[in-house]
């Protein structure tokens, strides 16, 4: 048993150089998604405050300018420094807040899915009733269209627009606040390393 301990505490010191690795793959994964949303928002700000700020066709909500420019600038320039792995800890709380803003005032209401699969146990009326208009579409296309080229990229889909990709960044980002940005692999670590000696 002493033997199989030993040997596992050798894992664990090998594999204890690597543990920045993580940290690094879950910046590098989300640092393009969260700059693409924040250029979205600043390249289409007008509409992004509009949508913003209406109670009607929007998400009602006070500010919509400062909400907007709040939002994109969290997402650009944190993703930024989220890609470098500096204030990893720092960033990633208004990004939570951003992400939970996501989740709870635009997503959940049409459940769990982001992309409709009636195959799905997790699937809704709303995603039950995209099958059908799924299978439409295809129609129509095939009729109309070239098919195969349309579908040479991949296969057509309906967005559901659940909260799937909002909760998995979500945790993503609690893991970085939780973990920071990686031992070796960001400006964290070095400047941290640098402020020790």
């Amino acid at each position: 048993m002493q033997t199989l301990s030993g040997l596992y505490q050798q894992f664990l010191n090998v594999i204890k150089h690597t543990e920045g690795l993580a940290a690094l793959m879950l910046r590098l994964y989300l640092a393009p998604v969260l700059m693409q949303a924040g250029y979205n928002k600043l390249s289409h700000f007008e509409d992004t405050a509009a949508w913003f700020g209406n109670p009607d066709w929007g998400l009602g909500l006070p500010m919509p300018e400062v909400m907007t420019a709040l939002a994109a600038g969290t997402e650009l320039f944190g993703g930024f420094l989220l890609l470098i792995g500096l204030a990893t800890r720092l960033v990633a709380l208004p990004m939570m807040v951003t992400m939970l803003v996501a989740v709870f005032a635009v997503h959940l209401p049409s459940g769990w899915l982001a992309i409709a699969d009636p195959s799905s146990w997790l699937a809704n009326e709303q995603v039950l009733a995209s099958a059908e208009k799924l299978s439409a579409a295809k129609s129509i296309l095939q009729e109309h269209g070239n098919y195969e080229w349309l579908t040479s990229s991949g296969n057509f889909v309906i967005l559901n627009n659940g909260i799937e990709f909002a909760m998995t960044y979500l945790i993503m980002l609690l893991a970085l606040f939780v973990i920071g940005g990686g031992r070796y692999t960001s400006v964290d670590y070095f400047i941290g390393r640098r402020l020790l000696k």
